[in-house]
């Protein structure tokens, strides 16, 4: 049987499902993120085979469809070579931005505005079928604002500079385990200083209900989104904002509302694109 393989890959992890032309038939996985610009050809092969089920159907992936997080067209040949190596059979293998699939999975064959808010920050139009405008994110150390590494890159500033209350101050410390020389270290000389910051997160949104603060953090990051990507699409208040990512939906209220100051009405928010990326390739929207 002739099995597609789709990969959604962030920074922080990959989804993955093998199905069925027909969709009858699902395989689902999971293996760490494949960003290529931290990660090489030989470890990206060696990682995929790591993770790959007992008796997962290797030689019978006849298509391969990935969508990466960092994966510009100067990447593409490399993401192909990495994973045709593990899936011999595999003739076809289409490779595209994370982008592409966030719109896919959002809207189907409809056009419209798509966003990703996870780990990282991207965005696009799209026409249905393909993206048409992508502005760009420019990744943790430039942009990549309202994003999960952009919250927790936010709140170390914060406590390293002394620009929060006290009784916050206090709990982060203890959540961060390092002092100011240490978090620096650990940011600009350890790998993947993106999922360092981004796995915070969960840290700023429990702590919402009790400090005004965490909420203050999360807002001025959507608005920093809006204002310097966002904003930059031509006539961006006439599309509906669509967006897939853990960040979009556990704080989805607050990014409604700063949505809504923005002049844009909200669409589809999903945690995950997967399921719709089955429904794509399966023809099934």
């Amino acid at each position: 049987m002739n099995m597609i393989l789709i990969a959604d890959s962030g920074s922080t992890k990959t989804d993955w499902a093998c199905v069925s032309q027909d969709g009858s038939r699902v395989i689902k996985f999971r293996s760490q993120g494949y960003n290529p610009n931290y990660i090489s050809k030989e470890d990206i092969s060696a990682d995929v085979k790591k993770n790959l089920p007992e008796g997962f159907p290797t030689d019978e992936v006849t298509e391969i469809d990935f969508y990466g997080a960092g994966v510009t067209e100067l990447q593409y040949p490399l993401m192909r070579k990495a994973l045709q190596a593990v899936f011999k059979n595999a003739t076809t293998a289409n490779i595209a931005m994370d982008t592409l699939a966030s719109a896919r999975a959002l809207l189907g064959h409809q056009s419209g505005f798509a966003a990703i808010l996870g780990t990282g920050t991207n965005t696009c139009l799209y026409d249905g079928e393909n993206q048409t405008l992508n502005i760009d994110s420019l990744g943790f150390i430039l942009g990549d604002e309202g994003s999960g590494a952009y919250l927790g890159k936010r709140m170390i500033c914060d406590f390293i500079r002394g620009d929060m209350p006290k009784e916050v101050s206090e709990i982060v410390a203890k959540k961060l385990g390092k002092n100011g020389d240490e978090l620096i270290d650990q940011i600009y000389t350890q790998p993947f200083p993106n999922r360092y910051c981004a796995q915070f997160a969960p840290f700023i949104k429990e702590n919402m209900p009790k400090y005004p603060y965490f909420n203050d953090l999360v807002e001025d990051a959507f608005r920093a989104f809006f204002q310097d990507i966002v904003s930059h699409y031509p006539d961006y208040r006439k599309y509906k904002f669509n967006c897939v990512g853990s960040i979009g939906y556990y704080f989805r209220d607050i990014l409604e509302s700063v949505a809504r100051d923005f002049g844009m009405e909200m669409g589809v928010i999903l945690q995950a694109p997967m399921e719709g990326l089955i429904k794509y390739h399966t023809g099934q929207f």
